[in-house]
């Protein structure tokens, strides 16, 4: 899977361009504000129809203009594909092989990409928050019965949360809590035997790029954290479940006094350790921003294992505070399946694929 060419109109701070890629590594150069991310966020657009920078479609809009339009060239499924977005302040269309589409849906699979972003980071550093729905967003991508039981649970659980800040005002609603927590026994054991073998599989991946990124100095180990009551995350949903209500009744009398829902997989957690050290406690910014990277490469294995097509990788901003060995892994020894890559320096160097310079929207091809 590889973009040929992608075309855009008055999307962001581009009046108008049209480039061809490499179907192996893009590097693209310049300083900050130029429109390097930009470009990135069109290709992701395309492959996701939503931004990872804007809430609003028309916030893609270059100023002044009343419409944007995306196109885009593909090599998907085995033949090449079109994929066109216009977007105005208030109706966005879709097109695929030029006959219109009523949603996104109809687009979906056509262009598949995996995308590291600076905020990425946040994932390794923050709270438990960010790193669940990360790993929400992948495994859906991987398991689409996943999406369907999580949404469940997430039903459940807010229910559930009504119930208990409710009480005081309605005590016969009590009398229903416990076939709530029941099925949040049972959809919870479903999604953690399912992020259990995501996260066996994303570790394993991950430890062989974080590997070559380190020149084998450094170990890295992945650990997914559930309930107290489940040690072992890969036993029999049977099993899942009889200890996921364990810990559910331990807790009953703390959540009726909290009111709160205080256990269960919303909870759920994962830490990435380098040589058993906790990388969220000890990591330095380039073993944070490496191991970030790994996991983004893992997740695309995976994705490419399930689909049977290697998703194009969007790296944008990898380089900055990586040392020189780390910086050479990023731009010459990624080499499969398609990479975009931004960065500031222009000076810097791939020994394949193309190179593009972007200054105030404007593109020039340095290198081929």
């Amino acid at each position: 899977m590889n973009v040929i060419e992608l075309q855009l109109q008055n999307f962001r701070n581009y009046a108008g361009l049209s480039l061809q890629f490499d179907p192996g590594v893009n590097l693209i150069a310049g300083e900050n504000a130029q429109g390097k991310t930009n470009l990135l966020e069109a290709i992701s657009y395309l492959s996701c129809g939503r931004s990872f920078r804007a809430q609003r479609s028309s916030e893609l809009l270059r100023f002044g203009a009343e419409a944007a339009e995306l196109h885009a060239r593909v090599y998907s499924q085995e033949r090449e594909q079109t994929l066109r977005m216009v977007l105005t302040q208030g109706r966005r269309l879709l097109y695929r092989n030029g006959a219109k589409k009523r949603s996104f849906g109809e687009l979906a699979g056509v262009l598949s990409t995996v995308l590291f972003c600076p905020e990425d980071l946040l994932i390794l550093k923050a709270g438990a928050a960010g790193r669940r729905r990360m790993a929400d967003m992948a495994i859906c991508q991987l398991r689409p019965n996943y999406d369907a039981a999580l949404a469940e649970y997430n039903r459940i659980l807010e229910q559930k949360s009504r119930i208990l800040k409710d009480k005081e005002e309605n005590p016969a609603l009590l009398e229903v809590l416990p076939e709530f927590n029941e099925r949040l026994v049972t959809v919870g054991a479903t999604i953690i035997a399912y992020r259990a073998r995501f996260f066996a599989g994303l570790g394993e991946l991950a430890q062989g790029y974080h590997c070559q990124f380190s020149g084998g100095k450094e170990e890295f180990r992945l650990q997914y954290r559930t309930v107290s009551t489940v040690p072992n995350p890969f036993a029999p949903i049977g099993t899942l479940r009889e200890q996921l209500r364990e810990h559910l009744e331990s807790h009953a009398r703390a959540e009726l006094e909290s009111m709160q829902c205080l256990t269960g997989p919303h909870k759920d957690d994962f830490s990435v350790f380098l040589s058993d050290l906790d990388l969220k406690t000890y990591g330095s910014q380039g073993q944070i921003r490496t191991a970030a990277i790994s996991l983004k490469l893992a997740q695309r294995d995976l994705q490419q294992r399930e689909l049977g097509e290697m998703p194009v990788l969007l790296l944008d901003d990898v380089l900055s505070e990586l040392d020189a060995g780390r910086q050479d892994f990023v731009l010459n020894q990624i080499t499969a399946g398609q990479v975009f890559i931004t960065c500031c320096k222009t000076d810097k160097i791939t020994k394949s694929g193309r190179k593009f310079e972007i200054s105030a929207g404007n593109v020039l091809l340095e290198q081929e």
